[in-house]
């Protein structure tokens, strides 16, 4: 009977404790014994409990293996909680879906066998139990298999077959029962689990050592896989055992028939360690993976012809039999292939996918490989489908998911994982999706894209043949004894019937009839063909492009026609795949059509290869053991190694890697050990230049390394403490850091494969306690432990006593007691006598009351008493001196001093409060009238605000195109700028290169050069951002007068940067000037715009700067700091501005030199304006309204003011001026006391000379430091003599002056952003349509479907790019000066433009930025206005190729000779002679045609060959 809180443990079941990676795996309690799958369900057997899976793994239902066991050997379950005294171990695991049971066999003692029969689809309920053996009769794991058979019985025809392992010693003779046949069914002969037949006890016998790892049945045959070993000193065999299926059990045991699988390269001996049945047949092909040295080292999976062989005699063999018979002679049978050859496999599944066989491989080390293999055993490349992080193995027993055939289970110790069988979805075009090789994968037409073959819908799809080929398309030159060349197109494809139906071919080449249409038949798939119509097309060869039709899908392929007795050269395996590649046949050593030669790539290996170069020969590699993320530095050492070029690394994927070289000499280099997706040992040889690869160095790729302790687990915060962490792998580690010290590495002292000892890094910067990441740095990756390293206070020693005992002292150090668990070993103590150390051995350390006590002894020394000692921990060493008087006696008069302290404070503070009272309350009452006149003035210019601004500003000051310009190219270079642009008049002249520029000119013409040298001078850690933006300038410079070929490089460049951003942050693509070609944006929209910003924009632009400047003019403006009460930006506010008062005054010019002067003109000033402000308003005003310039420059202007009839000079500084300690007020026209309606006289410096020599003040160098205007020097109040400036004033009182100008700027501001997101004759700008169509055509292509990241894209390239950069620099397009206050309030502006670019909802606070807050509103408004304009943009229909090839050529030819191509080429060729030798590698590197190397050294030739008068 079953305990009560048993069966309600068995009836709730538990749910699954985790999930696998992806969710895709289960974990258990304990160890996995056996696992099985049947239909829809998983059945795993561990040592703690029974699981009933779904085919998903999720948890169904899980009954305990704990129990009671009574003194009649019956087994009762209790729960988790209850007592317990056995546990019931499964070797039996039998899924009976026929009988609908589970049968559960194991022991529950170690020789009482037990047996259950369970309900399949609810294991809680018994059908069966029994105490009996069925199957192995032990606890421990052993080699030993049960499965179900079907004898020759017309009525309950299954019985389980068990073959055991049996503990025997090696050199006993006895032969022993190993196989046995029981029954399934209680109606069966003799009862269920019996193994009585109806005469009989049939047995199954023998005297070897006998490892059985596989049992299977097919059809009439039951096959037994076993590894066997007759004695101690003979090899062990793989054997395979036939029975027939007969009427009874003694008949099908003793119809056994033997064979040895013999492996052909196996001198001594093999084992078999896993083995799976390949689906089909006949003939019965079987897999298995065997050890070839005997261990697991290095394994190989190896595939047999096992259809039973009935010729022999049955039941005569040595190691087998079922009655004592002469042996006869042992038969062998070899491998039909040898399929995979892999260090540490465990496990197979075989599967079959149309005509390929698919092999799924477990190893030791955790990975699951999955391996595709054709009709012909030709194998594709491995791949991984799964790769534990750590080293867990892979149980010998694999299975495929029942249900949907698309997973695969896993097993590991303590878990399983069900892992797809293919990752088709992962592969984005076509190309890819055959070149994976995976007979489960399609190509879908109608979808376009790669996915499983039963999730295409329709017949229009395309996949793999059934027999592997290295190309998808590939072509045949063949020439017939007529003359006539042949090309013939393979497509090596299997299709559906829609692209099968819809199957044509067009070659096509330029301006030319290639095919004899009239003797070619219609294209048949797979195969087209085109005769050529004139043989002479192949004299200097000739490109076609082959268009293949398939239903839907189109296949371009690009071929390069030779004819192929003109591919010749010295014999070398070089030239024979030239050869191969162009159509061609190899044949006695030369080149031929494909018809009269060898068409097989293994020919050429076979060519003896040439080289100039010493052999390389490899010795070692260090480290030459690694995790798969590679490791950094690795040095290669051998024998003519400098010629190396890279490092080749093979791995089992069949995807080489090659690293670049460094640091190289004859004998060694170093190198990146590149990180891989395998766990493996691979080969490494060296290349040379003539890629060809020499040595066979091996490298081994681990695990990676993991840690799950630390000891101690704390630190101090100086650091320097040693730890240790303890994990896997710890001897792969390169590098330690901290969460709050990243930049900070740590190298370890010492590491071994469990543990790694290093010092910690300290955290001064950090106080109190904290916890710190403690990371492993290995090759690129940073890999976080599972244990954290606390942070605490360093230790604090407060006191030791010395005390002289006998010949030695000792010392007693007090600490204040913490976490740090501080051990005397992690401390030093030396007492200092007279400036010497005396060494201080420890004793003990014990802790009473909060205190930490160390004792240490100074043994052997005279001295008595040590008045200081010195403590070391880590790499700090303190002080500690001999305690003075006991802390409690100062303590005690403190307090005592204290009432007397406090009682007079008392009076003190009493008889002052009245007078400080009074005076605050005055105090308040002042500052409370001057805030509410404050708030109150700003109120009433809030209200009475009007947009009174002058837009007459008469005519615009643009600068001409080859200004504006460099000014955008060069802005922080006016010498490139000026050397860059051609004088007046020379514009008009053609200028012819010289011979050097020519060369140079004609190389950057060259797309492949000229990319290839960008990535290179990239790649250069010495090359900066401001180097790249240079670079990019000359660049377009130089390539002014061919703006096509620059808008064909930008895509390049431009594309390459994109796929850089893809793998981390798309969203940050052109947000910055990092590189090259986003300089080059910056420089291709300003020439594309150039024509709509001078004729749109640029008015707008104009009148809003124009504006701007003449708000700010109206209020107090700091001479000295630019401060302004009138602004939009809250840095540059002037919100100590003292009162002042408008001023309207008649400024007469004097004329000629007899005192004659003109009609009065009016002037608006500001009494607080000083004098260079009131000279700047005069002249501002006259250009304002005569329309052009004072005759007479601001320096040289001089004004004197009419009191009582006479004129007096105004100066900035006087005898009169007000100085504050030693800074000097500057002149106002208050100081002078100048009134309303006052005449102001105009003069020339000519004719009154100023009475300071100095022009103005602002000349030297000093005056910000030696003179203020309107805001108070920093100094002591005392020294001021104006209490007018005394009076307290608030800076968010004035912050309403913002708004104000803001208010005044706004209409001027709309229309300019109107202007610039307008779209003229409602088309978009064709820069702006090209280039938006350019970001989604690549969005499309890298498969980003995230609006967000190709809106910001779109932001990022044209408002951020180039209207900001306008917006902000009003210089670049006008003949003005900025300052820094205009910068600052244009700022405001350029963030509102890009605000309203946002797709973020900004929510505004009361702490928010006032620039944010003062557009806050407008936002909403500008950004439905920009979508319109995106929108509007996006639904514009493309502009046609040649329209916009028009346009570029057309914005070359406006420009002509405008620019000093020669200077720009001349600068660019500096860059070049500085990284000559890498430019040259890249080159190389790239596979760069011979010609193109060698017109590169013929420009360095001809500029090395420039004399220095004419090359400066």
């Amino acid at each position: 009977m079953i305990l009560l809180p048993g069966l309600l443990f068995i009836l709730l079941g538990e749910p699954g404790r985790c999930r696998g990676e992806g969710g895709g795996g289960f974990a258990f309690n304990g160890a996995i014994r056996h696992f099985a799958v049947a239909t829809n369900s998983v059945y795993i057997a561990t040592d703690q409990k029974l699981y009933h899976l779904s085919h998903g793994l999720t948890l169904v239902q899980s009954l305990s293996q704990r129990g009671t066991k009574s003194d009649s050997s019956a087994f009762y379950r209790v729960s988790e909680t209850a007592r317990w005294n056995t546990t019931f171990s499964v070797n039996v695991l039998l899924p009976f879906v026929e009988n609908k049971t589970l049968i559960s066999c194991g022991v529950i003692e170690e020789a009482d066998g037990y047996c259950e029969v369970l309900d399949l689809m609810n294991i809680s309920k018994f059908v069966h139990k029994e105490g009996i053996n069925v199957g192995l009769n032990q606890r421990t794991r052993s080699a030993s298999v049960s499965f179900l058979v079907t004898l020759q019985i017309s009525q309950n025809p299954f019985y389980i077959l068990s073959a055991k392992q049996q503990n025997k010693t090696s050199d006993s003779n006895t032969a022993l029962d190993i196989v046995e046949l029981q029954n399934t069914d209680e109606k069966q002969y003799g009862g269920i689990f019996s193994l009585t037949d109806l005469n009989e006890t049939p047995t199954f016998k023998s005297k070897a050592l006998v490892d059985f790892v596989d049992g299977f049945q097919i059809n009439s045959t039951i096959y037994l896989l076993s590894t066997v070993r007759s004695g101690t000193d003979e090899a062990s065999r793989v054997r395979l055992i036939w029975f027939e299926k007969k009427d009874s059990k003694a008949k099908t045991l003793k119809s056994l028939r033997v064979v040895t699988l013999k492996h052909s390269d196996a001198g001594h001996g093999s084992r078999l360690l896993a083995s799976s049945v390949v689906p089909g047949g006949p003939p019965v092909l079987w897999s298995g993976v065997f050890s070839v040295d005997g261990g697991q080292t290095d394994t190989e999976l190896l595939v047999f012809d096992i259809s039973p062989d009935l010729t022999t005699v049955p039941n005569a063999d040595e190691d087998f039999y079922s009655d004592e018979k002469k042996p006869n002679v042992q038969k062998a049978q070899t491998q039909k292939a040898v399929i995979l050859r892999w260090n540490k496999m465990t496990s197979v599944l075989a599967v079959k996918k149309k005509g390929w066989t698919v092999f799924f491989i477990g190893t030791e080390d955790g990975q699951l490989i999955k391996l595709n293999v054709d009709k012909n055993f030709h194998t594709s490349c491995p791949t991984v489908l799964y790769k534990a992080s750590d080293d867990r193995r892979v149980f010998p027993k694999l299975h495929l998911d029942q249900v949907d055939h698309k997973h695969v289970y896993v097993p590991f110790q303590t878990k399983i994982e069900r892992v797809p069988v293919s990752k088709c979805t992962t592969y984005t075009d076509l190309q890819a999706c055959w070149s994976a090789q995976d007979p489960y994968c399609v190509w879908c037409g109608s979808e376009r894209r790669c996915t499983f073959d039963n999730a295409c819908k329709d017949s229009d799809w395309l996949s793999i043949p059934d027999d592997y080929q290295q190309k998808m398309v590939s072509h045949l030159f063949e020439k017939d004894s007529t003359g006539k060349i042949r090309l013939n197109i393979q497509t090596h494809l299997t299709v559906g019937q829609k692209a099968f139906s819809n199957f044509a071919c067009h070659f096509s080449v330029s301006s030319r009839q290639l095919c004899n249409l009239t003797n070619a038949g219609p294209p048949k798939f797979p195969q087209c063909t085109c005769i050529l119509s004139d043989s002479s097309f192949l004299s200097e060869g000739l490109t076609v492009t082959v268009r293949i039709r398939l239903g839907t899908m189109e296949l371009n392929e690009r071929l390069m026609l030779t004819n192929c007795s003109n591919i010749r050269g010295p014999p070398t395996s070089a030239l024979c795949r030239q050869c191969m590649r162009a159509g061609c046949g190899w044949s006695k050593n030369h080149c031929s059509w494909a018809n009269r030669g060898v068409r097989n790539d293994t020919v050429c290996q076979n060519v003896e290869p040439r080289t100039n170069y010493s052999k390389p020969e490899i010795s070692s590699i260090t480290p030459n053991v690694v995790s798969f993320y590679g490791r950094n530095h690795a040095v290669l050492s051998g024998h003519n190694l400098s010629n190396v070029t890279r490092v080749r690394i093979q791995t089992e994927d069949c995807t080489p890697l090659e690293s670049l070289v460094w640091n190289k000499t004859d004998v060694n280099l170093t190198f990146h050990i590149l990180k891989t997706n395998i766990k493996a040992v691979v080969k490494v040889c060296a290349l040379l230049p003539d890629d060809s690869c020499h040595g066979n160095m091996k490298i081994t790729y681990k695990s990676s390394p993991s840690c799950i302790k630390i000891v101690p687990n704390s630190t101090w915060a100086s650091g320097k403490r040693k730890v240790t962490t303890i994990g896997t792998n710890l001897d792969l580690v390169e590098g330690i850091t901290h969460s709050h010290a990243l930049q900070e590495t740590i190298h370890p002292e010492n590491s071994s494969y469990e543990d790694l000892t290093y010092y910690t890094s300290g955290a001064a910067s950090t106080r109190g306690t904290f916890n710190s990441t403690v990371f492993l740095k290995v090759a690129n990756e940073t890999l976080p432990c599972s244990a954290n390293i606390i942070y605490y206070p360093d230790p604090e020693f407060t006191h030791f006593t010395s005390t002289h005992k006998g010949d030695h002292v000792r010392i007693v150090i007090e600490k204040k007691a913490d976490k740090l668990e501080l051990t005397t070993a992690e401390l030093s103590v030396f007492g200092i006598h007279k400036g010497k150390e005396h060494s201080c051995t420890w004793l003990l350390k014990e802790t009473k009351n909060k205190t930490d006590y160390f004792t240490c002894d100074i043994k052997s020394t005279t001295i008595t008493k040590f008045q200081q000692i010195m403590i070391r921990y880590g790499d700090k060493t303190i002080p500690l001196n001999l305690g003075s008087p006991p802390l409690y006696i100062w303590m005690l008069l403190i307090l005592l001093l204290i009432p007397f302290i406090i009682i007079t404070v008392i009076i003190l503070y009493r008889s002052k409060q009245k007078k400080l009272t009074a005076e605050m309350n005055r105090f308040v009452e002042d500052l409370e009238l001057d805030i509410r006149n404050d708030i109150r003035q700003g109120f009433v210019d809030l209200q009475t605000e009007k947009a009174d601004l002058m837009e007459n500003v008469g005519a615009i000051p643009f600068l001409d195109y080859k200004h504006f310009a460099t000014r955008i190219f060069f802005p922080e270079n006016e010498a490139l700028m000026a050397l860059c642009i051609r004088d007046i008049g020379q514009d008009a002249v053609t200028v012819q290169l010289d011979e050097s520029c020519q060369g140079l000119s004609g190389l950057i013409q060259d797309q492949f050069f000229l990319t290839s040298m960008v990535h290179t001078l990239e790649e250069q850690k010495s090359f900066t951002i401001k180097d790249k933006c240079m670079l990019a300038s000359l660049l377009t410079v130089a390539l002014h007068g061919n703006l096509l070929y620059l808008t064909e490089v930008m895509e390049v460049l431009l594309k390459a940067l994109m796929h850089q951003h893809s793998n981390t942050q798309p969203k940050l693509l052109l947000r910055r000037t990092e590189s090259t070609v986003e300089k080059l944006l910056t420089n291709w929209m300003s020439i594309c715009l150039y024509g709509f910003l001078r004729e749109s924009v640029g008015q707008n632009l104009f009148l809003m700067v124009s504006a701007l400047t003449q708000q700010i003019a109206k209020g107090p403006v700091d001479c000295v700091t630019e401060k302004a009460l009138y602004t939009l930006s809250e840095d540059w506010l002037l919100w100590q501005a003292p009162n002042f008062s408008s001023l309207k005054l008649k400024v007469l010019f004097a004329v000629g030199s007899d005192g004659e002067v003109s009609e009065p003109l009016e002037v608006s000033a500001l009494s607080c304006d000083s004098v260079e402000q009131l000279k700047e308003k005069i002249l501002s005003t006259f250009k304002a309204k005569f329309g052009f310039p004072y005759n007479i420059p601001l320096r040289d202007v001089c004004v004197e003011y009419e009191k009582n009839g006479c004129f007096s000079p105004l100066e900035e500084v006087d005898g009169s001026s007000e100085v504050i300690g030693e800074v000097t007020m500057l002149n106002t026209l208050n100081h002078y006391k100048v009134p309303d309606g006052a005449t102001i006289k105009v003069l020339s410096k000519k004719i009154r000379p100023p009475l300071s020599p100095q022009g103005s003040l602002k000349d030297d160098a000093n005056f910000s430091g030696k003179y203020f205007h309107l805001i108070d020097p920093d100094v002591a109040e005392d020294q001021r003599k104006n209490p007018e400036r005394k009076k307290l004033k608030l800076k968010e009182v004035h912050l309403t002056k913002l708004l104000s100008t803001k208010v005044a700027v706004h209409s001027f501001v709309e229309n300019l952003f109107k202007t610039i997101w307008g779209t003229p004759h409602s088309r978009a700008l064709y820069a702006v349509k090209y280039f938006f169509d350019f970001l989604d055509t690549q969005a499309d292509n890298m498969k980003i479907t995230d609006p967000e990241v190709l809106h910001i894209w779109k932001t990022n390239s044209l408002p951020l790019r180039f209207w900001v950069n306008i917006l902000k620099n009003p210089q670049f397009v006008f003949d003005m000066e900025k300052t820094p206050h205009l910068d600052g309030c244009l700022s405001v502006i350029a963030q509102a433009f890009m605000d309203s670019f946002s797709l973020s909802e900004t929510q505004m606070g009361k702490h928010a930025p006032t620039n944010k807050l003062l557009y806050a509103k407008d936002i909403p408004k500008f950004k439905q206005e920009v979508k319109a304009y995106y929108k509007q943009i996006r639904e514009q229909s493309p502009i046609a190729d040649s329209e916009f090839k028009d346009f570029l050529q057309e914005e070359s030819k406006k420009h002509v000779n405008e620019f000093n191509e020669a200077a720009a080429l001349r600068e660019l060729y500096r860059f070049i002679q500085r990284y000559f030798t890498e430019i040259k590698e890249k080159l190389n590197q790239n596979g760069a045609p011979t010609e193109l190397v060698e017109q590169l050294h013929h420009v360095k030739k001809l500029f090395d060959g420039l004399k220095s008068c004419s090359w400066n």
